[in-house]
């Protein structure tokens, strides 16, 4: 994965009407490591990270790099938005577009965060880079990954076997400019 181009970043912290998505702080270091190393956040991405070599290996300030967005409620973090580019991508019509990603605490399952949170990182994307299609990718297993895609707009491209699985690849297609 690489970055996404030419974006500035960070951008203005982008608000919704719940929450707010920004680059990650010092203060969100214990959720990144809670995040990495659950067991009901990884049921469907190979499993947890040990959460000693996590305290060990994360750093002051995580995941700070462009397209990576920290989902905050209230002041706290509760999930991760990701937008990268799939260069290494396993499936070919994935290669070298922007994949979207994401991660919640399981205290914040359930809510509609993670669809408020993506559709709104999707909206900064298309006005940053207008015109990119963005991929998705999922387990087929998880019912609740399979219905966000479908809210977001991502259409099923193809299924295949990864990772000892069936994975589902959605592709979302290009918001042009006006």
């Amino acid at each position: 994965m690489t970055e996404l181009g030419a974006v500035g970043w960070p951008p203005a912290p982008i608000r919704t009407e719940r929450l707010v998505l920004r680059e990650s702080e010092a203060r969100d270091r214990a959720a990144f490591v809670e995040l990495l190393a659950s067991p009901e956040v990884h049921t469907y991405l190979g499993g947890p990270r040990p959460r000693d070599e996590l305290e060990c290996e994360t750093s002051e300030v995580p995941e700070r790099w462009p397209g990576s967005f920290v989902v905050d409620l209230d002041g706290a973090m509760i999930g991760q938005i990701l937008l990268r580019r799939a260069t290494g991508h396993r499936r070919p019509t994935a290669a070298g577009k922007v994949d979207l990603g994401y991660l919640f605490l399981p205290r914040a399952w359930g809510f509609g965060y993670a669809a408020e949170a993506c559709a709104a990182a999707l909206d900064w994307f298309d006005g940053v880079l207008p015109g990119e299609p963005v991929v998705l990718t999922t387990q087929t297993a998880n019912a609740g990954s399979m219905r966000l895609a479908a809210k977001l707009g991502f259409a099923e491209v193809e299924r295949f076997q990864a990772w000892d699985a069936e994975q589902w690849l959605g592709l979302r297609s290009p918001v042009m400019p006006e």
